[in-house]
């Protein structure tokens, strides 16, 4: 049995129970070059918008910032990029002073050169004051957001759990997605990109993911508890529908969704899990030759480790088995309705993953694009239109039980999903 979406491949679902400098580890493909790694960050920005990463950022400010780049070190790229946030922060509070609504666009403009400055992961003294930097211009940003956002602070462990929260101006109980982020994506972008969803009445709440941004925890094989701690947390708001919750999650935290379908199967409604990656994925076969891929832009194995808390390619390999979802004896086990999208040649997460899941545990829905790219992404499919023809409208439908609805395909509204 199939179901169709949009005209594209429809899989059937299942009825079976510094960079190279910092990285001297011969198994590991080189990184590009300083001079390629110029020409296809250019690249990138010229592609905009079917590049999320560098949404907001403009090609002559690129042109500059790249031109004073001079090494792969990490706090040099971070230092060609802080000056422009820098700039348009101080452009913002200027157009504030006056009064001048589009200070508020200047504020998020500021915001991306920041996020690029860290991408893919802050991790030295530079990208770590970008990302503070960031937080804050994107928190000036937010204050005059319709919907509003709210910082939500949940109590875990002994920490913290920070998200953004934003409601429809709908009748209450609303339904909610909640939207955990990927590796190098964070919270702010996503409270922004998915405004899809308030446009249906549905709202949205967004975390980082375990180990990456503000989470308070690395990932590990528990650390979905953070998660279920916010679902505790969103149960327990009366301006939401305990009984429409719906859960997102793209590229690596494509598994957080895959399993808190399962874990949390009672409690979430209709569960998207985009670029899904749960057994394969975390075997070293599978990342000695991901972290190769051109797909990527830069600094791959560092971000993947650092979602772990290690630092050494052995210690990176020995930790992924771990995570399986075979390993945890989950994958046989019931779950909530589910959507599994990527695309055929995902050189970032194996597509094989995706089919495994299909064969076990509740029949679930696919998207595949058979040209694609990670998260499905190719020709005519980029982030922003699969976000528009394919999860948000399946999301709609399966918490408000409502028919795809045109006026999404339709819409003006164009926003992209993370990378």
């Amino acid at each position: 049995m199939k179901r169709t979406i949009c005209p594209l491949l429809i899989v059937a679902f299942a009825t079976f129970s510094g960079f190279a400098s910092h990285i001297a580890f011969a198994q590991i493909p080189p990184e590009r070059t300083l001079e390629e790694l110029k020409e296809e960050t250019l690249m990138r920005v010229r592609e905009k918008p079917q590049r999320t990463m560098v949404e907001g950022i403009l090609v002559d400010d690129a042109k500059a910032a790249l031109a004073n780049l001079n090494s792969l070190e990490r706090d040099d790229w971070a230092a060609v990029w802080i000056p422009f946030g820098d700039r348009y922060i101080a452009q913002g509070k200027s157009l504030e002073s006056a009064h001048n609504p589009s200070a508020q666009a200047i504020y998020l403009r500021a915001y991306a050169y920041y996020k690029f400055a860290h991408y893919p992961t802050d991790n030295s003294p530079k990208k770590k004051e970008a990302y503070q930097k960031g937080i804050d211009a994107f928190l000036h940003y937010a204050r005059n957001l319709k919907p509003r956002l709210e910082v939500v602070r949940i109590p875990f462990e002994g920490k913290e759990i920070v998200g953004y929260l934003r409601l429809p101006d709908s009748p209450r109980p609303v339904p909610l997605v909640y939207l955990v982020t990927a590796l190098d994506s964070r919270k702010e972008e996503w409270a922004v990109r998915n405004g899809l969803y308030l446009d249906q009445g549905i709202g949205i709440f967004v975390t980082d993911m375990p180990g990456t941004g503000q989470a308070p925890i690395k990932a590990d094989p528990t650390a979905e508890r953070m998660l279920s701690r916010v679902l505790d947390y969103l149960q327990g708001r009366p301006e939401i529908d305990p009984k429409r919750i719906g859960f997102y999650g793209g590229s690596w935290s494509g598994y957080w969704a895959a399993k808190m379908a399962i874990v949390e199967r009672e409690r979430l409604k209709a569960v998207v899990a985009q670029g899904v990656g749960v057994h394969n994925y975390f075997q070293p076969e599978w990342q000695r030759k991901a972290l190769g891929t051109r797909e990527y832009l830069m600094d791959l194995f560092a971000a993947r480790a650092s979602v772990y808390g290690v630092n050494t390619l052995d210690d990176f390999l020995a930790f992924g088995p771990k995570m399986s979802l075979i390993t945890l004896g989950l994958i046989d086990r019931p779950s909530a309705s589910m959507l599994l999208i990527n695309g055929e040649h995902d050189s970032q997460v194996p597509i094989e993953d995706l089919h495994l899941l299909l064969r076990h545990g509740s029949p679930k829905e696919a998207w595949v694009n058979p040209n694609g790219m990670h998260m499905g992404r190719g020709p005519g499919w980029s982030s922003q239109k699969i976000q528009q023809e394919v999860t948000v409208p399946w999301m709609v439908r399966m918490l408000n039980g409502d028919p795809l609805l045109a006026s999404i395909r339709n819409s003006s509204r164009v926003e992209p999903e993370g990378e």
